[in-house]
């Protein structure tokens, strides 16, 4: 039993935790690469071109057009995910996870990403809650 553990400890961490940063990235850039104004004019994720990049809050951030980098450089804290893109979920426990882009939802003019789909229906079933925890905990998870 201790081996099946050994192997899969490292697969766990792996998909569970994200870095400690303030925005969640990955080699791809800011929310793996995906365009946030898109979540809010498009109505869907929509994968960012390195052609339209923007450097905020130390990250890069990509965008499917230059009317959407110039609406997320306009404005850039009405389009940023909350929990600095990390899972709402997770924040919500007081940890870092990181995120599927097709497990979204904009709450009140706000972008949420979760882990999953999975993890997202079970974020919606007491989502109000959820985001208030996940309110009181941020950004004491980034600093841990």
């Amino acid at each position: 039993m201790k081996t099946i553990a050994l192997i899969l400890l490292p697969f766990v961490s792996f998909i569970a935790t994200a870095q400690k940063g303030p925005i969640y990235t990955t080699n791809d850039g800011a929310i793996k690469g995906y365009d946030p104004v898109a979540y809010f004019n498009q109505g869907e994720p929509i994968k960012g071109n390195e052609s339209f990049t923007y450097k905020w809050k130390e990250a890069d951030w990509h965008f499917s057009s230059q009317e959407n980098l110039e609406a997320f450089k306009a404005d850039p804290k009405k389009y940023a995910p909350q929990f600095g893109g990390y899972c709402a979920y997770g924040v919500s426990k007081g940890s870092l996870y990181k995120i599927d882009p097709d497990a979204w939802k904009i709450v009140e003019g706000k972008l949420y990403l979760n882990y999953s789909k999975g993890i997202q229906n079970k974020w919606e079933a007491d989502r109000d809650a959820l985001i208030k925890k996940a309110e009181e905990n941020w950004p004491g998870v980034v600093k841990e």
